[in-house]
């Protein structure tokens, strides 16, 4: 197996970490990565409130829901950021478990997919995360979160991610929802979103990213060919969805003094899905194999080796269909106690010393 430094299992004096001492590693991990990488967080607020503004039985469709609800979170200074939250909600007694979504602005969440959820007993619930900020790098200081803190360091991922705690607020507060059974996911730029929303908030039970690649759940130090590296983001006019500190990093990803294992690790011992495709070598889906593979041992000190898993499937960079049921079948499993029938830790990649490369 790939030797993915730095270990998980040592604290920054050298010791070795135990099942007592991982809140103290646990620490050490965050501080090494999330204000590095993406510029820290945005201020959570003084408060957030959730406010239905329609609650609608849908005609046809055997008693499903669809609520709309604001989510405005107001700052100490007396400001305020407000988005919208949409929940499909299955017919019986609640409360459901929730599959949130934060690609509102993609709608790869389409009426297939939520019919798809709804099915399994969950909540789907969309929002648009680039309402916290604009996905576009000429833009994206005059929007969103950044209209109320100009000068802020944290990068777009980071605006984006506060957006899904604060959906984690609002959830908190519908007599629907199973605050404590929230499972988010996203694609791509979106699911390096979700691993940073997980990673740094607690309250998420299930955590997948779907395909997050390069700055989310692919390797930095070690790669396969045609993966990205961190002067792709800065040719690409993206590097903005990124802190400071990451970006200077450019020409030299391999000297990052922290991997991307650190957030897979973040979320132990709660529940991780890593969803990748094999014909994606852009978000170099061996490298998030072997970031789970070490996260596992994590897992595995915490007395929950199973929470942890992932499923690599045939194709391209998409959030299919098929990368759903992947995640229902999870959810199934771990939150509705359900029996499935799916390997989520298989072994895989058995010539992986010859594809990855260390860079």
């Amino acid at each position: 197996m790939i030797d993915i430094q730095p270990d998980l299992l040592l604290h920054d004096d050298g010791t070795r970490v135990t099942a007592a001492s991982w809140p103290r590693r646990r620490r050490e991990l965050y501080q090494a990565i999330v204000p590095h990488e993406y510029g820290g967080l945005p201020p959570a607020g003084a408060g957030t409130q959730a406010t239905v503004l329609c609650d609608q039985t849908v005609r046809g469709r055997g008693g499903l829901r669809y609520l709309t609800c604001e989510v405005r979170t107001t700052f100490a200074d007396g400001r305020d950021h407000a988005f919208l939250l949409a929940l499909w909600v299955p017919p019986g007694d609640g409360p459901f478990p929730v599959i949130l979504n934060g690609d509102g602005c993609w709608r790869y969440f389409d009426d297939a997919i939520v019919d798809m959820v709804v099915a399994r007993g969950y909540i789907a619930a969309s929002f648009n995360r680039t309402a916290m900020a604009a996905d576009d790098h000429r833009a994206y200081r005059s929007t969103g979160l950044y209209r109320l803190f100009p000068e802020a360091e944290f990068g777009a991922l980071a605006a984006w991610a506060w957006g899904y705690h604060r959906c984690i607020d609002a959830l908190a507060q519908l007599d629907c929802a199973r605050a404590d059974q929230i499972a988010i996911t996203g694609h791509s730029r979106g699911g390096k979103t979700v691993l940073l929303a997980g990673a740094t908030d607690e309250r998420i039970a299930l955590t997948n990213p779907n395909d997050a690649g390069i700055g989310g759940t692919g390797l930095n130090r070690w790669k396969c060919a045609g993966a990205e590296v961190v002067d792709d983001f800065c040719r690409a006019g993206s590097i903005f969805w990124f802190g400071q500190g990451w970006r200077q990093y450019r020409y030299r990803d391999g000297e990052l003094p922290y991997d991307q294992h650190f957030l897979h690790a973040l979320v132990a011992p709660r529940l991780l899905l890593v969803n990748d495709a094999y014909e994606d070598p852009g978000a170099n889906p061996p490298g998030s194999y072997a970031a789970s593979r070490a996260a596992a041992a994590v897992y595995a000190l915490l007395g929950a080796p199973d929470r942890i898993g992932w499923c690599i499937r045939e194709g391209g960079h998409a959030h299919a269909p098929v990368d759903f049921e992947a995640l229902l079948d999870f959810a199934d499993r771990h939150l509705a106690g359900r029996a499935v029938r799916r390997e989520f830790q298989r072994r895989l990649y058995p010539e992986l010393e010859q594809i990855l490369r260390r860079v």
